[in-house]
Formats: C-alpha cells, structure tokens, sequence
C-alpha cells in the first residue's frame, strides 16, 4: 500500500491535461468501445412457415447468431410441411477473420493505451531521455493508426456480408416449402444491428484519433526543433555619450531653435513699438517737461 501511494504521490497527473496525454485516455476509452460492442454481440431473427396443415406449421422459427459470425456453423429445423417432418438449414458464410481481427486491434490498442498511460504518468522523464521513448512511441502509433485502418474496413465489409447472410428474406428462400409456396412463409423479427454499426463507428473514430496523435507524439521527438528556431535578437542601438547627451539637453532655454513657443516680432503690435522707438531715437529724449511743451 505504501508503494501505491508512494507512486500516485511521484505520479505527473498533469501530462493528462495536454493532447499527448489526453488524447492517449480518449484511445484507451474508444479502444473498449470498439472490441467490447464487436466481442459481446449476439442476434436472432425470426420466422413462420405456416403449412396447409396446421399441425405442421411453424410460427416462431428463431435463429440465433453470435460472434465471431462462423455463419455456417448455425443452423435452424423448418418444418417441409409432410407428415410433420423438419429439415435442418446452415447460414451460408464465414465472417469470423475480419471480426475477430478488429477485435484483436482493440484489445492491443487498449492494452498499449494503459502501458503508454502508466509511462507517461510516473516515467515520463525516462520516457524522454534521449528520445527513445518518444521515437518508440511514434512508431507504435503509427502501426496502430494503420492498423485500425484496415480493421475498420475489413470489419465493415464484413458486417455487410453478416447483413446480407442474416436478412429473413433472404434465409426463407433456403426453405424447400418456402420455395414451392411463397405465400406460406413470412418475416416475423429481423435482427438488431445496432451494436454491430456502433462498433464500426468506433472504429473509425479509433482511427481518427491515433491519425491525430501521430502530430503530437512527433513533436516529443523534438525531430522538428531544429526547424523552428526562433529569430535571432535584434542588435539594440549604442546608447549616446553621456556628457554629449547632457550637453544636448543642457542648451539655452531662449535660443531661436528651442521648439517651444516664439512671440512673432513681425506682427502689427511689435512694428508699431519700433515705430515709436524710432521717433524718439530721432527726436532725442526731453530734458524737462518744459521743454516739452
């Protein structure tokens, strides 16, 4: 016990919060989703065959199929309509290579989710020394991107052909008396895909999301560091000499070129001053108010 907390407390619960890591928790949940809806699926379909006799008729003919879809292994009893007598009838086909292959790539996608999830948690600086970890990673993602590719759709396929083998319609004319009398025989329940379409959905949503994780896996490679250098800095400048910069701002106040404001002397106000100056400077400045007068 005192182990188990000892690596929850060493453990780096915060690489869950970026891509790499929560992209790796959405692949474990999708993993299980795919192989468990594939894995665990089991259907039936039902029939009738009503006979002249009724004594012979059979109204509730259930067939019952399940993974890995060995089709022909399956078998039902239809009455012939003969002195109470039944004939056996096999399904026709063999599905069980791209089931059973898709639900291999989801158990191995979700055994390596959880090892890949366990290393990122508590060995995640091992998990980058020298890159290994990183370039091991990206490997095995790759292989299972393709690999939930190709299961995908070889499971679809099959899926189809599972439809196609299973569809009442289809089995009744497999019946000799159906073949006779068409009239005599009916479709009374046809088998729910829904679990079968959803485990394709998530197929391709497994695909989708290891597709997406090759980018972030990549960057841990830190393959692409040397073509995202930054800039270099820009060269600041040499600051200006300090008694020239003092002597800049130590200028006189009242010089003609300070930017501040400069009284036009041009103006009307100023020559009519001169004006007057320069009477006086012609008339010479009075000695005494006498004089003035």
């Amino acid at each position: 016990m005192d182990v188990a907390n000892q690596l929850v407390a060493q453990g780096q619960f915060r690489v869950l919060k970026v891509p790499l890591g929560f992209i790796k928790v959405l692949e474990w949940f999708f993993a299980i989703f795919a192989f468990s809806t594939c894995g665990s699926y089991s259907g039936m379909f039902r029939m009738a065959v009503e006979c002249k006799n009724r004594t012979d008729s059979d109204l509730s003919i259930e067939v019952e199929f399940e993974y890995p879809f060995r089709l022909h292994q399956e078998y039902f009893d239809a009455p012939t309509c003969k002195n109470g007598n039944t004939e056996r009838i096999f399904l026709v086909g063999d599905y069980s290579s791209s089931a059973e292959f898709f639900v291999t790539i989801g158990v191995f996608a979700f055994l390596y989710s959880t090892a890949a999830l366990c290393i990122y948690v508590f060995f995640f600086e091992k998990y980058k020394e020298n890159n290994k970890g990183p370039l091991i990673d990206l490997g095995v993602t790759g292989v299972f991107a393709f690999m939930w590719l190709v299961s995908s759709a070889a499971w679809a396929k099959g899926l189809s052909d599972v439809k196609t083998a299973t569809d009442p319609d289809k089995v009744i004319t497999m019946i000799s008396t159906c073949q006779e009398e068409l009239k005599r025989c009916r479709e009374v329940h046809d088998p729910v895909m829904s679990g079968l379409n959803t485990s394709v959905a998530f197929g391709f949503v497994n695909l989708v999301l290891w597709v997406g994780n090759l980018w972030f896996v990549f960057k841990e490679t830190g393959i692409i560091a040397p073509f995202m250098r930054a800039p270099p800095p820009q060269e600041k400048p040499a600051a200006p000499d300090a008694y020239g910069q003092q002597g800049a701002y130590e200028q006189d106040p009242y010089a003609s070129n300070q930017g501040g404001y400069q009284p036009d002397y041009s103006q009307q106000g100023y020559n009519q001053d001169a004006q007057y100056g320069q009477g006086y400077g012609q008339q010479g400045a009075p000695t005494s108010f006498s004089n003035q007068m």
